[in-house]
């Protein structure tokens, strides 16, 4: 296993679908599978106890609430990157989980090539667009904190509303930078100035407010 490998773990409470993609995983090269399991408090003890880097989540198969398992999650484990994995497709459902920093959420009757694509983006600490997660940040716009905080108002600069098209599109730090003839750490603080600037705390934040204010072009999903 490369040192440099990927660590996951899988929460589903189907057994054999969770021992299927653990099997399918543990095949590719960069991915090591540190556990698999349906209990939640399993899943609490663990993430204490190894290092993970993305975790595969079904919260609606939880018997907690979505809300509970993911703010559990991210309060004791803010650096690990949750991608979710369910057969429920409902926008409006998905749309709850928003707010919780969430990666990706991937379909369970999308092809597994898609679920190792949405794996590799994370990895690279990249929000995963597809047509899922587009459609639940529609939903979610209604709620915007933009809006609850009476922020709508606020505009982006022409470079601004560049490098929110270039994070939806996937692009890297360095790939941004590059464009711009500037340095990682410069992009780095531009992309912080604008979660600041419109009050948003993460990439999902900045991704709803350019959905809400059509500097995105959801057509271009990759």
């Amino acid at each position: 296993m490369p040192v440099d490998a990927l660590n996951l773990a899988i929460v589903d409470e189907l057994a054999f679908f969770r021992k299927g993609v653990k099997e399918y995983l543990s095949e590719q090269i960069s991915i090591n599978v540190i556990f698999q399991t349906s209990d939640l408090s399993d899943v609490l003890y663990q993430l204490d106890h190894a290092k993970v880097d993305i975790l595969l989540l079904d919260v609606f198969s939880s018997r907690s609430g979505n809300s509970d398992v993911l703010k559990m999650i991210h309060e004791k484990h803010p650096t690990i990157k949750i991608l979710i994995l369910s057969s429920c497709t409902d926008p409006q459902l998905i749309s709850d989980l928003m707010d919780y920093d969430i990666h990706g959420y991937i379909s369970k009757m999308d092809e597994p090539e898609e679920l190792l694509h949405a794996i590799m983006a994370v990895s690279k600490n990249k929000i995963y667009p597809n047509k899922l997660f587009t459609e639940a940040l529609y939903w979610n716009r209604q709620k915007n904190i933009l809006y609850d905080q009476g922020k709508s108002d606020v505009l982006l600069n022409e470079r601004e509303q560049k490098i929110l098209k270039f994070i939806w599109e996937e692009k890297s730090n360095k790939e941004i930078a590059d464009s711009f003839f500037l340095s990682i750490r410069s992009i780095e603080k531009i992309r912080q100035d604008m979660k600041e600037k419109l009050g948003v705390k993460s990439t999902v934040g900045l991704l709803k407010y350019g959905i809400v204010q059509k500097i995105i072009d959801t057509n271009s999903v990759i």
